[in-house]
């Protein structure tokens, strides 16, 4: 068997030609590894144009002051202190029909249909219900809500009738003068079980959120069957209540009625005179002793008081 020591020297050795070429490709390998670095001895750069760049940079700023020209400039004194523009206001096109009309006497219907948003509508019925009143077409800008260029449409179509003039008699040789005689307003009669908004709004000490709560109110009860549940609206004063009782009138005593032996929980405790509770107990004690055979039964459930029977019984049904 030959000795590995025998064929190590036949592969590390090299002939003349090997050994010249193996050192030409190394001379040629260090010569383009440092060409680059002596190019700039030999290679001049060309000075930079920055002409073009900076015709750029003038072309962007140009365009940059064309877009902020529809936007309210910053202001900034001496002191380079913060000054707030000018406010502009942009308005929109009004919406809605114009014909000529009385602000005194004009229905909320008729403010809606002049393009008066509804909010508007409700602060100028609550202000002519306390007593106010526009003595000129200009006193429409007195209204909060209403913008400016709603009052410039506006103002060519109002026609406000005039005040019976006040007769002084100065044919009689004494002065006598007639006793001053405050206006008074008259309300019509609401209906409770039909009225809207601006009918309870034109109630005095009636305002908008009042008015709402009441109408809220009704619609849980599913209607009311007396004058007096009213007063049972949240934050209702009880002096205010009195004040339009006079006024108030219910025309149909039918109300949503809800049958206790198929509603559910969660149907029986949106009722306002039942709320979980009292439903929860109707329910374990219809799971208990089977369905109601007639309404008195719910009297048999303690929690179930004779006035809350009573004001609740006009509201439930068995079958």
């Amino acid at each position: 068997m030959a000795q590995p020591k025998k064929y190590v020297p036949d592969y590390l050795s090299f002939t003349r030609k090997e050994r010249t070429g193996i050192i030409v490709l190394v001379v040629l390998i260090l010569m383009f590894t440092i060409l680059p670095f002596l190019f700039p001895f030999f290679i001049k750069p060309k000075p930079a144009d920055h002409t073009a760049f900076v015709k750029a940079i003038a072309e962007l700023n140009i365009k940059e002051q064309d877009s902020s020209k529809g936007f309210a400039k910053l202001n900034y004194d001496d002191d380079q202190n913060y000054q707030p523009a000018e406010k502009k206001y942009y308005p929109t096109p009004a919406k809605g029909d114009l014909f000529f009309f009385d602000p005194n006497t004009l229905s909320s219907d008729g403010w809606i249909k002049l393009g008066v948003k509804e909010k508007t509508v409700n602060t100028i019925q609550h202000y002519i219900s306390k007593g106010g009143r526009f003595n000129k077409p200009e006193d429409m800008g007195k209204i909060w809500g209403l913008h400016q260029d709603q009052v410039n449409r506006l103002i060519p179509y109002v026609r406000i009738e005039a005040k019976p003039p006040i007769n002084f008699n100065t044919s009689k040789p004494s002065l006598s003068y007639k006793a001053y005689e405050k206006t008074k307003y008259t309300t019509a009669s609401v209906d409770i079980n039909k009225a809207d908004t601006s009918a309870f709004i034109a109630l005095p000490g009636i305002g908008g959120k009042l008015a709402g709560r009441i109408i809220a109110f009704r619609e849980k009860l599913g209607g009311f069957y007396k004058v007096e549940q009213v007063a049972e609206t949240y934050a209702l004063p009880d002096s205010t209540f009195q004040k339009i009782k006079n006024k108030l009138i219910i025309s149909n005593t039918e109300v949503k009625k809800m049958n206790i032996n198929t509603a559910s929980l969660d149907e029986l405790k949106m009722h306002p005179y039942l709320r979980y509770n009292i439903a929860n107990a109707i329910v374990q004690y219809r799971i208990q002793h089977g369905n109601f055979s007639f309404l008195q039964e719910l009297k048999k459930i303690m929690l179930i008081t004779d006035d809350i029977y009573n004001k609740a019984a006009p509201y439930l049904i068995i079958n």
